[in-house]
């Protein structure tokens, strides 16, 4: 069972039973249980010892993360409390006269908040829920608009979380040849052309397209079970708020999270008398920083800075001031205990006695592939190991140190494309898993129920993944046939976009002459009501006419 298939077991029982019966605590436990009584040999207590422990490992080391959540939570709050939210989403409706308007509006802002996906995903759905709303877009819509701006932004953003978690990985100057693998991501590349050409077109399918229905006809849920959202819904709201309100505690939040990345990568144990020496310029602080520690102060001095903006105003009180401390701690709960089942069951997997990275490094190591299919084989690999665990992160780590030692630790084309191959499968399989954080996270930014954030992403990824591994066969014999770098960054591109659009394209066309774009359907059930309803006064008239004749 060590370093086997068996070690994804549990995580692969999970998934299926967040997706058959919708209940993700329920599920995510489950299946953190098999694999801890795999663990423990089939004893039941040893396993909920095994569980416990394993919780409290993961709690412990990214507790940070969790303080980040909850100082973001307060944040809203505060903003909500004091009328930020609300002026500006009433400047936006003033300003944002479309829906399209009202999507790119959402995607810039994302692709803006380029520090870290954890940042972006709460940050863009609080702000943007209110416009988006406004103009019946579903929450599933706004939730995947949300998580294709985060990590694939992140990913290919030198300045990030993202960045400084993959350069670490890397030998030598890392953070020149991840700037190299940028081209290359082909997933987040096209992530980002395929929600331009959605936004322009009104182009939607699969279950997408009943939930944009549904929006439009006024249910912005598509039926389904929503966040909790009572605290919020029902808070009293200041209407002296200005749109500054909330800009400018969402800009010292980007300002002193950045600070304190360039911060804790200088003095990484946070000792002001002993700065790193190997740190020389702002992008290797970057590379060395503590992400979660960073996130965490910046958003305590973000919290901090707010609480002096709107307290001698009076946009509110002291006792608003602290009640916000627990109503932003509960908005929290959900992404939390999601999270902290993610992580565990992540832990589980690759705990010694199940060794999914074992198992991993078995197959990627197979002397029988040839160098040329290796970016594919990567992409997949990673593509599914990311899903299983929910973790970019982690998948970094298992396969970037793999392809190196297959492929050469240098700079040169096959190891560069086959690192960006991994990275861009690990964002797949973190888009489309249902215990990856910042999918979590998407969905509760959005106030979207989070299986049904799942289940209309995952065709819009899996359409964007197929693209990728072909385009990825193409380079990699391009790569092995010694084309230079930037003649093999080329091709890539052209082939990647040239194949996404060539089914994209036809499709809408299609959608669009037989009258099934969302709008379309809309508009047509509209007209037929109102012919309906003319023809029933119409009726009526004439029946009325012969009465009196």
């Amino acid at each position: 069972m060590v370093g086997t298939f068996w070690a994804f077991v549990p995580a692969i029982i999970a998934i299926v039973l967040a997706l058959l019966t919708k209940q993700v605590y329920v599920s995510l436990f489950i299946g953190i249980f098999i694999g801890a009584m795999f663990l423990a040999g089939g004893n039941p207590i040893s396993a909920l010892g095994i569980i416990y422990e394993k919780m409290a490992e993961e709690i412990g080391g990214s507790g940070t993360i969790l303080v980040f959540l909850v100082m973001l939570g307060i944040l809203v709050i505060l903003m909500t409390k004091a009328g930020g939210s609300k002026a500006y989403g009433d400047w936006a409706v003033s300003k944002i006269k479309k829906r399209n308007g009202a999507l790119g509006a959402t995607a810039g802002l994302g692709v803006m908040i380029f520090v870290d996906d954890y940042f972006n995903c709460l940050t863009v759905g609080s702000v943007m829920r209110p416009v988006t709303d406004k103009h019946k877009i579903s929450h599933a819509k706004l939730a995947y608009i949300i998580d294709s701006t985060a990590a694939p932004i992140c990913i290919i953003a030198p300045i990030s979380s993202w960045a400084a978690a993959v350069t670490g990985e890397l030998e030598g100057n890392g953070l020149v040849a991840f700037i190299k693998t940028i081209p290359f991501n082909m997933y987040a590349l096209l992530t980002l052309a395929m929600i331009i050409f959605l936004i322009v077109t009104g182009f939607d399918f699969a279950k997408m397209r009943k939930n944009e229905i549904a929006a439009l006809k006024g249910d912005l849920y598509a039926g389904e079970t929503d966040l909790p959202t009572e605290d919020v819904e029902n808070m009293k709201v200041n209407d002296k708020g200005k749109v500054l309100d909330l800009v400018l505690p969402v800009v010292v939040l980007i300002v002193s999270c950045v600070c304190s990345m360039i911060y804790t990568g200088y003095f990484p144990t946070l000792d002001t008398t002993n700065p790193n020496p190997e740190v020389t310029n702002v992008a290797l602080a970057f590379a060395n920083c503590n992400s979660g520690l960073s996130l965490a102060i910046g958003s305590t001095i973000a919290v901090i800075f707010t609480a002096l903006l709107y307290l001698p105003r009076k946009l509110i009180t002291f006792r608003d001031f602290t009640d916000s401390f627990v109503q932003g701690f509960k908005s929290m709960v959900p992404a939390i205990l999601i999270l902290t089942f993610a992580w565990t069951i992540s832990a589980i997997i690759g705990a010694d006695g199940l060794d999914a990275p074992g198992f991993v490094k078995s197959v990627v190591q197979s002397d029988s592939m040839a160098l040329g299919i290796m970016p594919p084989v990567f992409f997949l690999i990673a593509m599914g190991v990311s899903f299983a665990t929910g973790t970019s992160w982690g998948t970094f780590g298992i396969l970037i140190p793999i392809a190196t030692a297959v492929l050469g630790a240098g700079q040169t084309t096959p190891t560069i494309l086959c690192i960006s191959a991994t990275l861009a499968g690990a964002v797949v399989g973190d888009h489309i898993s249902p215990i990856s954080d910042t999918t979590i996270l998407a969905s509760s930014g959005a106030k979207c129920n989070h299986v049904d954030h799942v289940k209309t992403q995952m065709p819009y990824a899996l359409l964007v993944a197929l693209v990728c591994f072909i385009t990825y066969i193409v380079l990699g014999f391009v790569a092995q046939s010694g084309m230079s770098y930037g003649a093999t960054v080329g091709i890539g591109l052209a082939v990647g976009f040239v194949l996404l659009f060539a089914i994209l394209v036809p499709f809408w066309l299609i959608y669009k002459k037989k009258g099934m774009l969302p709008y379309q359907v809309v508009a047509a059930e509209q007209q037929t009501v109102v012919e309906d309803k003319t023809e029933a006064q119409n009726v009526a008239v004439v029946e009325e006419t012969e009465k009196h004749e």
